[in-house]
């Protein structure tokens, strides 16, 4: 269980990280997050009158969920522990419990309960928490990187009031910097504009990315004759390397930003799907993840307004499948693109939403005698198939008959639209109901 004492704390702050050692110790002096820490904000004013209810903190790492933790520790009259998740069990929790609890019966004192990583708890640990939260006997402070929606259990989640945190501005993290050098984390230090800017944009809104840019890049410029160090652009870019690709393909992001691209495509716009796509590969995304997804917008966006863009999706995935990567993010790249300039039509979704809800509404409909299979042996005298016209024997191959359950109003799931290949498809239909109108004697 990761409980640190205060002399042990200290030690780390001195000796630690630069991001650790310049951490703030009070709201006045933390940076960004105004929504959360702004004057009058709830969550400030929580923490100034210490009346903490149970929180989650929810955000991408490098933007203060701990940082703010360690500020509830100091602002808190009650006990604090620190736990982190990944290296914790159910029996570790339950000693916490049992101390809570003897602190809060012997002396009055509460317990913060602060959880590190809180989506690496399993189900089992997470209920072994839930008494203890709902009788108050602690105050749970939760931080992840993972959407709790999906990560946290439910009844958990309900009794937590969720905070999130976002990825801090460029003005912040240009602030952090000009605090590190103004430290004095190495004696003699300057950092130029160009390489100042290059941290700033590289960080991407991590606090703790840029501030170990920052000291890498202390320790990689060269030493002048009067024993400055000048972190130049290079240096800059040798100390960061190459940013990561900001996505977890078991988190938040892997949904976020599939939802982008198929929206994209869904929008018509090839270039920005293209950007999407590009993210997802870079990231090491799956494959036939995407083009799995590829398949459905195929059919729920372009629909019939363009058939071939079922075929392509298709092809796509079994393109990829064939000859792997790298290879396959130009099929994946040929199908976006394809499906984004296609005529749209999201008819063929809505009809079969509409067709599942009337089944729902009619679960015991019967199939009418005319429609029964026909073809076995006994089923003509049951009178299975009585009275059922053959289209190809009619002009047009097409004769107007019932094929809807008895008593069943004729609805109209399928409305094509005047995309595509779905003008044509409009037109055929309203001469087929304009002939169904003119024989409705033999509709069923």
């Amino acid at each position: 269980m990761d409980i640190f004492t205060r002399l042990e704390e200290e030690a780390l702050w001195k000796h630690g990280p630069l991001a650790l050692r310049l951490r703030p110790l009070d709201l006045d002096k933390f940076v960004g997050q105004e929504h959360l820490v702004g004057e009058g904000r709830p969550l400030r004013r929580l923490i100034e009158s210490d009346r903490l209810s149970s929180l989650l903190f929810f955000g991408p790492p490098g933007t203060g969920k701990t940082t703010f933790a360690e500020i509830i520790a100091l602002k808190t009259k009650a006990d604090f522990i620190r736990v982190n998740a990944t290296s914790s069990s159910v029996a570790e929790l339950r000693k916490v419990m049992d101390r809570a609890r003897n602190r809060l019966a012997g002396e009055g004192v509460r317990t913060v309960l602060f959880i590190d990583e809180i989506h690496r708890f399993n189900k089992s640990q997470q209920d072994t928490l839930l008494p203890a939260v709902e009788k108050g006997l602690v105050v749970l402070v939760g931080a992840t990187t993972e959407n709790p929606y999906f990560t946290v259990n439910a009844p958990l989640l309900s009794r937590m009031r969720v905070f999130p945190f976002y990825p801090l501005a460029e003005k912040d993290i240009r602030l952090l910097l000009e605090r590190a050098l103004a430290s004095g984390i190495e004696s003699g230090l300057v950092l130029t504009e160009e390489a100042m800017l290059h941290l700033v944009q590289m960080a991407n809104g991590d606090a703790r990315a840029a501030l170990n840019a920052l000291e890498l890049a202390a320790v990689m410029a060269p030493v002048g004759a009067a024993g400055e160090r000048v972190v130049d652009r290079q240096t800059a870019e040798e100390a960061v390397l190459r940013r990561a690709v900001v996505y977890d393909r078991d988190g938040d992001a892997h949904y976020d930003v599939i939802s982008a691209f198929i929206k994209s495509i869904r929008g018509s716009d090839p270039d920005a799907a293209l950007f999407w796509l590009a993210r997802m590969l870079e990231a090491g995304e799956d494959p036939l993840f995407i083009a799995r997804r590829l398949v459905i917008s195929a059919s729920e966006d372009i629909g019939n307004a363009d058939p071939h863009g079922l075929l392509v999706a298709v092809a796509a995935s079994q393109a990829v499948q064939m000859i792997g990567m790298p290879e396959g993010r130009i099929t994946l790249a040929q199908a976006a693109c394809y499906l984004a300039s296609a005529p749209k039509s999201n008819a063929v979704y809505l009809a079969i939403e509409e067709a599942l809800e009337e089944v729902r509404k009619r679960p015991g409909a019967l199939v009418p005698v005319h429609l029964r299979d026909s073809a076995y042996p006994g089923a003509g005298k049951l009178g299975h198939g009585a009275g059922y016209q053959y289209p190809h024997d009619f002009p047009g191959n097409f004769v107007a008959q019932g094929y809807l359950p008895e008593g069943m109003p004729r609805p109209a799931f399928y409305r094509p639209g005047k995309n595509g290949y779905e003008r044509a498809i409009s037109e055929r239909m309203a001469c087929w109901e304009a002939l169904r109108k003119g024989n409705t004697g033999s509709e069923g």
